[in-house]
């Protein structure tokens, strides 16, 4: 199936006289015939036996973001955050370190460089665009995972995948893609050698902003045998004594953060935010060809504007990364701009503070316009120096342009240039 049939059908297929439409099982429990079975279960989970774990609906929508992003497994967590920390988790122990590019959301490197450091799991932190021999001097002999963003969160830089995917791989390692702002119907990043996805489902998968959630996508294409996560060949006391790739091959990663870290940490959701998630899902195709049609219109309005200092949409011929977006984004670049306006912040504010149309939220990749000031909100906890490398400053405004009528979007932003 093509991609946008497969928004439609993946995941789920009623049999005779079953409902058409994916239906929700709320229920945390399910019957057995005996106490083997269930024991059997703990052995090889084949089956659903605790919402924990796994639940029907979920399962279905766990089965078509695989199917979408070319992937062999998915688990879906209860938001970007919580799928983001356990697709370190899965790789790394107190001791050992991971790489990511600096320009990635400000909630991921708070995780990384403060909470995650508390764990005793260091977090180097790299700038994306310097030299193939620069990058090479952050591994170490410790160095678990590479982590990046396909489109940066707030910042709009395009993560070279290829080349980090080579660097990661030369070392033995997987390279994990945070892509939430391009979704598989823009990039799929396996296809440029990603190893492992990771989604905040909360956004555009979702778009109507019902539910949160977040995903993990395993390629199955990794070598966990390479001698560099013993945690996945060796016994795992804590569960059984189950040799994750013996028992599960190319799944081995996503059965390991299930059956390991979904069953510890229980961030696991509900069947009717997988619901909701999956009515989203359907209609991601037409969503996102409309939203990438809608803000290069928008991207050229604030590029010719004389009260705009700076506008960042990979999407402009003008960008600095417009030619890289031509490679992983030949088909758009999502609905979020990052614009700068002159003055800095005190301006920025007044701006947004004027707009009728736009929603100022903690929120992006709706299916209405709104807005966000970076420095202020998401990425409020990180330093000035902080701020500079993850390309923010004062006078930035996040604006994840929606689905209404693009003139309508255009004259909501002319009454905030009118309060300047």
């Amino acid at each position: 199936m093509n991609i946008e049939t497969q928004c439609l059908h993946a995941g789920y297929t009623p049999k005779n006289g079953e409902p058409r439409v994916l239906p929700i099982v709320q229920s945390t429990t399910y019957c057995f015939d005996s106490t083997e079975h269930i024991a059997q279960l703990f052995d090889m989970p084949t089956e659903f036996m605790y919402s924990r774990f796994a639940n029907p609906t979920v399962d279905a929508v766990e089965k078509k973001i695989a199917a979408l992003e070319g992937g062999v497994g998915a688990m879906c967590t209860t938001s970007g955050q919580a799928a983001t920390l356990l697709s370190i988790l899965n790789l790394c122990s107190a001791g050992d370190s991971f790489i990511a590019a600096a320009t990635i959301y400000g909630g991921s490197i708070n995780l990384f460089a403060v909470t995650l450091k508390k764990l005793g799991i260091e977090c180097i932190f790299v700038d994306a665009e310097a030299s193939e021999e620069e990058l090479e001097k952050a591994f170490k002999p410790n160095t678990k995972a590479v982590f990046g963003e396909t489109l940066a969160n707030p910042a709009l830089t395009v993560f070279d995948i290829e080349k980090f995917a080579k660097l990661a791989h030369k070392h033995g390692i997987p390279l994990i893609i945070d892509n939430t702002f391009a979704t598989p119907i823009l990039c799929r990043p396996f296809e440029f050698g990603a190893d492992i996805v990771v989604h905040s489902t909360t956004k555009y998968m979702d778009g109507h902003a019902v539910q949160g959630g977040g995903v993990i996508v395993d390629s199955g294409k990794f070598d966990w045998t390479n001698g560099n996560f013993p945690d996945f060949v060796e016994p795992d006391e804590s569960y059984h004594g189950v040799s994750y790739t013996k028992a599960f091959g190319p799944m081995a990663y996503i059965i390991k953060a299930r059956m390991q870290l979904m069953r510890d940490f229980g961030c696991y959701p509900a069947a009717n935010s997988a619901f909701l998630l999956n009515l989203g899902l359907e209609t991601l195709p037409v969503r996102m060809k409309q939203y990438c049609v809608n803000a290069l219109q928008a991207a050229e309005f604030l590029e010719k504007h004389p009260k705009v200092q700076s506008v960042n949409y990979p999407g402009l011929a003008s960008n600095a990364f417009h030619a890289r977006a031509q490679k992983y984004l030949p088909d758009g670049c999502s609905g979020v701009i990052s614009f700068s306006i002159a003055g800095g912040r005190d301006n920025a504010v007044k701006f947004m503070d004027h707009l009728e149309l736009a929603s100022n939220v903690v929120h992006v990749a709706d299916i209405r316009t709104c807005v966000l000031h970076p420095a202020s909100a998401t990425h409020r906890q990180l330093t000035d120096e902080q701020l500079v490398a993850a390309g923010i400053d004062g006078g930035m405004i996040r604006l994840s342009v929606g689905l209404e009528n693009i003139d309508d979007i255009l004259a909501d932003l002319e009454k905030g240039f009118a309060a300047i």
